[in-house]
């Protein structure tokens, strides 16, 4: 049994953000106090399976605050943070909520690469630990540990006693999400987690927008792909297989965003992810409603992805030469254009345009299973072309 099991690996991972911003506020730079938790956790691994506490938190608390005198003590270039931590002051009462907030704040200072800011969010804030989270971005654990302490020397000395940027934060908790699954650490669940907390912190209608996102877009997952790796298109997913719990609650948390009056990017997605899940099958998915929706999201972050979509959501709408039309107005070096554009060309007839558009997307996927799809289209659509010739032969 580990400390995680004696009381719990949610909870053990909700109690980090606290341990470590009542660190923070006792006077110790976010650097080391993030080093001091991390002791107090591997201590707690080794006593709480015999000892466990009546106050865990409490508990890490006290533990990481004495790690972390005895690090600030073993470093002779940090002898001068004693002065600020000469004695130990009691537990004292509990960490708001709020505290946390301003953590997820910190770890996604404007000062980080985003890259650094998913990274230093995941540890400090979820919990993770640096191998997990090499593990879930396919690089070496010492190349994440030094990303994640570059991460925090940047924001050392940033004081928490300012509003963050909850958009910043959103972006962070979206970057996350958007990595999915590796490893053996579920990004895309551990997004909804955090966003799950954050929403229980703020009334923000782009919290609850976000939230609504993520359990919309999760609930398709396991429909995604076949057994063998490969991409299933939204159009071809076997909608029994979408998770309708998780659709009912997006919808429900996406409502009450929506009542607030306060309409955001992240709402706007998810009403259309909404829209989307509604459907209980491709052909009866209300397009014109969803290309009002990009309207909106348009309007809201003038993206240039959201009008690459707004034209697919177009060519279905209107018809595929529409869409084509408005995708001729875009810059054809946007991300997925070239598989955009090939999709509408197939949808009007064009098959010979269609197939080789396909090839070239292939050439540029960003992944071997997104590589595979393309390629696979663009044999298909040759092959209804030439019915005497094997999709093989491409």
């Amino acid at each position: 049994m580990t400390a995680a099991d004696a009381v719990g690996v949610d909870r053990v991972r909700e109690l980090i953000p606290g341990v470590l911003t009542a660190l923070v506020h006792r006077g110790a730079d976010f650097a080391t106090a993030e080093d001091a938790v991390q002791e107090a956790l591997l201590k707690a691994v080794e006593s709480w399976p015999q000892r466990p506490p009546a106050d865990p938190k409490g508990w890490l608390i006290t533990t990481a605050w004495r790690c972390f005198l005895d690090l600030v003590r073993s470093d002779s270039a940090r002898r001068r943070r004693e002065q600020v931590v000469a004695d130990e002051p009691p537990p004292g009462p509990a960490i708001a909520v709020d505290e946390t907030l301003r953590l997820y704040f910190l770890c996604a200072h404007p000062r980080l690469s985003p890259a650094a800011a998913v990274a230093l969010t995941l540890r400090a804030v979820g919990g993770l630990t640096t191998r997990q989270i090499a593990q879930a971005y396919l690089v070496p654990e010492a190349t994440m540990a030094q990303r994640i302490s570059r991460a925090k020397r940047t924001v050392g000395e940033v004081r928490l006693d300012r509003p963050g940027d909850l958009h910043t934060v959103l972006r962070v908790l979206y970057l996350v999400f958007n990595e999915g699954y590796s490893g053996d650490v579920d990004l895309a669940a551990e997004a909804i987690r955090l966003a799950r907390q954050l929403a229980a912190m703020t009334d923000d209608p782009e919290v609850a927008g976000l939230l609504a996102l993520f359990l919309l877009h999760h609930a398709r997952r396991d429909a995604r792909t076949r057994a063998d790796g490969s991409l299933v298109p939204l159009a071809e997913q076997d909608r029994g297989r979408w998770r309708r719990g998780l659709i009912a609650e997006g919808v429900t948390v996406l409502q009450t965003a929506l009542a607030r009056d306060r309409l955001g990017e992240y709402q706007a997605q998810a009403a259309i992810a909404a829209l989307h899940a509604d459907a209980q099958a491709a052909d009866e998915t209300d397009w014109v409603q969803i290309v009002e929706w990009y309207d909106e999201l348009v309007r809201i972050t003038d993206s240039p992805i959201a009008r690459l979509n707004r034209a697919v959501a177009l060519g279905e709408a209107d018809g595929p030469r529409a869409g084509l039309a408005a995708l001729a107005q875009l810059d054809p070096a946007l991300p997925r254009y070239t598989a955009s554009a090939a999709y509408l060309h197939e949808r009007a007839g064009d098959i010979d345009t269609a197939a080789e558009l396909y090839a070239q997307a292939a050439a540029h996927a960003h992944n071997l299973a997104e590589r595979n799809h393309l390629t696979l289209r663009a044999a298909t659509v040759r092959h209804r072309d030439d019915p005497g010739r094997s999709p093989g032969d491409a």
